[in-house]
């Protein structure tokens, strides 16, 4: 059995599962409690004590579930509420301390691609174009897929919650605050009108669980058959006429929850505004999210099959790549080089399967600087990948690829530099070792001729290492190259390089 927690910004989510013959689930349990997390940080910055005890109160309950049940596997994140208190880390730890579960904060960009994996099990997404809208009580996500890989993905600061915080009740000025909701997230809608651009899309997607209140509410006061889609004109039907219903009614008379009934207006407006982008109809609702997603994402791993980020790892980097018109060429054929020298000096940096693919993505972007200005692109470079999502990895692991980028020539990594200094001691190491690999395959390609086939770095004695290359022509400047910028990579090893 697997387990999966989703710690939002409206409340608190588990969903327990059973694994299936043919690498599928079914559901066990589904347990909700409403804590409002997102009411404290939007409005006050952090989250109160009353509410810490609530949450620690309802993971204990889920905990007891989970005992009960036998459940060995579970997986608990925690979004945008949590992401941003000014107190995530005293609520993190008390959180694991009292409960013994520890939550995982999760980005936008890793929650959008979750929600997405959860999409695709449940809607056939093979070769169409599809924008999914994920709404949240603290964000909104945005992803433009194609087929199985995400193409792009934003998260924007308007869940149901936050513009609640912010705007106060609907129920006085349906048109009013409609029109403050639509007015502040007019820059959202032009960055997500760019980044929809010509591209012809085939499904429009709708997740969360107001999506889903929504698609109740079409059978039920539209009198229609089905709750798995709904139309753009049904919607905004529907944020009419429960708009002006006063919030007991849209409790006693539709069946909602206290804490569902106040979000469902933003939530229909913002959701019709973003679909509306996709020039499209019609909204699919595929009745999952971010805890199928979650589950999904588990699954691998419970079957002993290798966990499928990689493919998504580097369809987003390429896409990066292309976005900033790198020299796509240089870059494959640094990535292969690094690799290569990765592979043939194991037994001097003891780094895995991991860190190959920070050195991986990181030497196939490592020019993206360019893009702003030759001069200094390495530390340009390090800023577009900072602030760009590559999906799939977590912060951390960004964090290090950036900082790889950054040192990838000229300066070496120093505690001088205050972003280094503030890494982990263990990503500090695992930059330092990469950037040295790097440099060397950067300098295996310096003539942008792709000349270097084949190369092999061997020991020659204890403290001895040579590195012979093998390509077409004399590759002088490469070898001279390589003997200017091997230095790091002696430093950190404690070796010497010779070059052949």
């Amino acid at each position: 059995m697997l387990a999966a927690i989703d710690i939002g910004s409206n409340g608190i989510r588990m969903q327990v599962v059973r694994l299936i013959e043919g690498g599928s689930f079914e559901l066990i349990d589904y347990q909700r409690a409403p804590v409002r997390l997102g009411q404290d940080v939007f409005s006050l910055g952090y989250i109160t004590e009353a509410n810490i005890q609530a949450t620690v109160q309802a993971l204990n309950r889920f905990r007891g579930i989970l005992q009960h049940l036998g459940v060995p596997r579970l997986r608990a994140v925690a979004t945008s509420a949590v992401r941003e208190a000014e107190n995530s880390d005293i609520f993190l730890d008390r959180v694991a301390q009292q409960t013994g579960i520890a939550p995982e904060v999760i980005s936008g960009e890793e929650e959008a691609r979750l929600v997405h994996l959860a999409v695709s099990k449940a809607i056939d997404l093979r070769d169409k174009y599809a924008v999914l809208i994920e709404i949240g009580g603290g964000s909104v996500e945005v992803t433009l897929s194609h087929g199985e890989t995400i193409l792009s993905s934003e998260s924007y600061r308007l869940g149901t919650v936050r513009l609640l915080q912010k705007f106060g009740s609907v129920t006085d000025n349906l048109l009013a605050f409609s029109r403050m909701v639509l007015e502040y997230a007019e820059l959202a809608r032009q960055r997500i009108d760019r980044e929809i651009g010509a591209q012809k899309i085939d499904l429009c997607i709708g997740t969360g669980g107001n999506v889903e209140a929504l698609g109740m509410l079409r059978q039920q006061l539209l009198r229609r058959r089905s709750n798995d889609f709904i139309t753009l004109d049904e919607l905004e039907t529907l944020v009419e006429t429960v708009g002006l219903m006063p919030l007991q009614e849209r409790i006693d008379r539709l069946g909602l929850r206290p804490d569902r009934a106040d979000v469902i207006i933003p939530a229909g407006i913002v959701l019709h505004m973003i679909a509306r982008e996709t020039r499209l109809r019609q909204i699919h609702i595929p009745h999952v999210g971010l805890k199928e997603g979650i589950l999904w994402d588990m699954l691998p791993e419970a079957l002993c099959q290798r966990p499928p980020r990689d493919q998504q790892i580097r369809a987003s980097a390429l896409r990066l790549a292309q976005k900033y018109q790198m020299d796509l060429q240089h870059g494959r054929q640094v990535a292969r080089l690094a690799d290569r020298l990765f592979e043939q000096s194991e037994c001097l940096h003891h780094l895995g399967g991991e860190e190959r693919l920070l050195l991986e993505v990181a030497s196939l972007l490592h020019d993206i600087g360019q893009f702003i200005q030759p001069a200094d692109h390495e530390k340009h470079g390090y800023y577009i990948v900072k602030h760009s999502p590559l999906i799939g990895f977590t912060s951390s692991q960004q964090d290090v690829v950036a900082h790889i980028i950054r040192y990838h020539r000229k300066d070496p990594p120093s505690l001088q530099d205050e972003t280094f200094r503030s890494l982990p001691q263990r990503d500090r190491l695992t930059v330092t070792k990469l950037t040295a690999i790097l440099r060397l395959a950067d300098s295996l390609d310096t003539s942008r001729s792709h000349a270097i086939k084949e190369l092999h770095l061997q020991p020659t004695s204890r403290n001895g290492w040579r590195l012979m290359i093998e390509g077409e022509g004399d590759l002088l400047l490469e070898k001279w190259q390589l003997r200017k910028r091997k230095k790091l990579f002696e430093d950190v090893f404690g070796v010497s390089l010779e070059i052949v």
